[in-house]
């Protein structure tokens, strides 16, 4: 629960029953062949002023959760709601005024920078799309954006090329917040521990756990999030670490396993666990998990 369902505040950002399925091709003909299941009915919701940490396996879907809520990509199925309003299905004129209010930082900080603009250009271009700032005005606005990312204002008239990976990522924070959004989704890895109130865990498309940050670090209740937290580097050798709980390699998105997609690799894995698919319930104070091990430790979400 977030500290807005708490205080009974509207949240920030309401997504239910995400789902974004690929049609799989093959042949001449290029006749559908399968479908990959990127997303697959996930649902959270977010705050103002909160952190949400989405992580997970690559390929597990964080990538595509994040362009769906922007609608970068067209969810298949769900609903995606932004200060109380439904965007799921808005048009290319609708959206355009709640661009403003959700931007993202994508993972390949040099991939997202045209190399042929200066660093300030590339920053300043959201305040002339919306028609916010020009001229003078926009230089001055562009060169505190840079002070702000630890940036100085005499880089505005670099290339993307002139500065290192470090610096190329605060470009594009700096472009994130030109327009000073409500929502800033991050496609990067970062510290979850450091920054998240929350964390969401994700396994082939769904999430399986979620909690506040420091109840999920200590008190882990999927196995699959267990084996994810014993898989963390400790820098002392005297600590005390979580045995991992995962055999094999992540099923393919194209056939998931029925019912608990992670009962494939984990090793508490029961008959039910192969056939009925578990859901979100309550395990604690702030603290979800989908998993039968935990049955009868609360209600369904």
């Amino acid at each position: 629960m977030t500290d807005a369902a708490m205080t009974g505040t509207p949240p920030l950002l309401e997504v239910t029953d995400l789902v974004k399925h690929y049609p799989v091709r093959s042949g001449i003909l290029r006749r559908r062949a399968g479908i990959v299941h990127a997303v697959d009915g996930v649902s959270f919701s977010l705050g103002s002023g909160e952190t949400l940490g989405l992580v997970g396996e690559s390929g597990c879907g964080k990538s595509t959760v994040a362009r769906s809520v922007l609608r970068l990509i067209e969810p298949t199925a769900g609903h995606i709601r932004l200060n109380g309003r439904d965007i799921t299905h808005l048009g290319k004129s609708e959206l355009r005024t709640h661009r403003r209010s959700m931007q993202i930082v994508f993972q390949d900080p040099f991939a997202s920078l045209n190399p042929r603009m200066t660093a300030g250009d590339i920053v300043g271009e959201p305040l002339s799309v919306h028609g916010l700032a020009s001229g003078r005005k926009q230089q001055a606005r562009v060169a505190e954006l840079f002070e702000q990312v630890g940036l100085r204002p005499d880089q505005m008239r670099n290339y993307p090329h002139q500065f290192s990976g470090g610096q190329r990522q605060r470009i594009c924070i700096a472009r994130a917040l030109a327009l000073g959004p409500s929502l800033i989704v991050c496609d990067e890895p970062v510290l979850v521990a450091h920054i998240s109130h929350r964390v969401a865990v994700m396994y082939l498309g769904r999430i399986v756990e979620i909690a506040d940050k420091t109840e999920l670090f200590r008190n882990p209740r999927h196995p699959y999030t267990q084996a994810l937290l014993a898989s963390v580097p400790v820098a002392d050798p005297k600590a005390k670490r979580l045995t991992p709980l995962v055999d094999g390699d992540v099923p393919s998105p194209v056939n998931p396993p029925p019912g608990c997609a992670f009962h494939t690799r984990c090793r508490y894995a029961m008959d039910r666990c192969r056939v009925e698919r578990p859901v979100l319930v309550d395990a604690g104070a702030s603290h979800q998990v989908a998993c039968w091990l935990n049955e009868g430790t609360g209600r369904e979400a």
